[in-house]
C-alpha cells in the first residue's frame, strides 16, 4: 500500500474509529486475486465485540463508498480486533494485557516468559513462574530491554474469579465440619 494510499485511509477512517471510542491498530491493503483486501484493525481497552465491528464495517464501507480512496479497484473490507498473538509494540498493548502472560524477546538475547503485574511508561513490572517448585519471583523490565513480546495463550489457567469461588467453597466446607 501506498503511503499517499496509507495516509489517506487513516485519514478518512481515524475519526470513524474514534467517535466509537476505538483505537486505529492497523490498516493494511493487500492483493487478492482480482481484488484487494482492506483489513482495518480496531481495539479499545474494553476490548471489541463482533456487534461494534459490524457496525463500524457499515460506516466505514459507507465512507469509502463516498470517496475515491480505494480508486476504482474492487475490494474486499474486513473490520476486525487484533488477533491473540499480535505483537505487543505500544503502551496501551501492554496496559490491556495486565494479568497475562507474555513471552519477550530481550534486545541483549534471551528471551522471558513472565506475568504482567502493571505497567508505567518506563517499562513493567513482572512475575516470572517459579521452575520445578521454586516460587515466582518479581522482576522489573524497562522497555528498551524489550526487543518484541507477544501475549501467551493459557489453556488451562484458572480465571480469578473461580480461584475465589473455590476458597469460598473451602471456607463453607471449614464450617460445615466445624457444625458437625
Amino acid at each position: 500500500m501506498s503511503t499517499t494510499q496509507s495516509e489517506r485511509l487513516r485519514g478518512l477512517l481515524e475519526p470513524l474509529v474514534a467517535a466509537r471510542e476505538l483505537d486505529l491498530e492497523e490498516i493494511d491493503v493487500t492483493p487478492a486475486g482480482k481484488r484487494r483486501v482492506l483489513r482495518v484493525v480496531v481495539d479499545s481497552d474494553a476490548g471489541v465485540q463482533l456487534d461494534e465491528c459490524a457496525e463500524l464495517s457499515r460506516e466505514v464501507s459507507q465512507a469509502l463508498d463516498d470517496s475515491d480512496v480505494m480508486g476504482g479497484a474492487p475490494y474486499t473490507l474486513e473490520v476486525t480486533s487484533p488477533g491473540a498473538d499480535r505483537p505487543l509494540t505500544e503502551l496501551r498493548h501492554y496496559r490491556r494485557a495486565v494479568g497475562r502472560l507474555i513471552k519477550a524477546q530481550l534486545r541483549e538475547g534471551g528471551e522471558l516468559v513472565a506475568r504482567i503485574q502493571a505497567v508505567d511508561e518506563d517499562g513493567l513490572d513482572l512475575e516470572v513462574p517459579g521452575v520445578k517448585g521454586r516460587k515466582p519471583t518479581e522482576r522489573r523490565l524497562a522497555f528498551d530491554a524489550i526487543g518484541k513480546s507477544r501475549v501467551e495463550l493459557e489453556f488451562n489457567r484458572k480465571s480469578e474469579s473461580s480461584d475465589q469461588r473455590g476458597a469460598q467453597d473451602d471456607e463453607k466446607i471449614d464450617e460445615s465440619q466445624e457444625e458437625a
